[in-house]
């Protein structure tokens, strides 16, 4: 083993272990009048585009991809506290109940 193995191996093992805050958002839509799987599609892309693009966030329809008139998304929520992941998954619910056109039947969070 190499000194500057050993060295990063003593210096991880000094340093305290950070464990990170998941939070996991589920939505359930009701969708009208989309005609075929394109329309659907078109109708969640902002959810792909915007928040699938954040670095703290993992975002993907979860259920019931080949129906036309309901979706269920997981947007999942990396923090380094509770409260911030919270605060996090708030904003992102508020934000999608803005952007897409669909109604949101029931939401489902978990803290882990």
């Amino acid at each position: 083993m190499s000194d500057a193995l050993r060295k990063l191996l003593r210096e991880s093992a000094q340093a305290p272990a950070i464990t990170p805050h998941i939070g996991v958002l589920t939505l359930h839509f009701q969708l009208y009048a989309c005609d075929d799987l394109k329309a659907k599609r078109k109708v969640f892309a902002p959810l792909k585009t915007i928040w699938g693009r954040e670095p703290d966030l993992a975002v993907a329809e979860t259920d019931h991809q080949d129906i036309l008139d309901c979706a269920t998304w997981t947007v999942v929520a990396l923090g380094s506290s509770s409260q911030q992941i919270s605060q996090r998954l708030d904003q992102v619910e508020k934000a999608i109940n803005e952007r897409i056109d669909a109604a949101i039947l029931d939401v489902d969070r978990q803290l882990l």
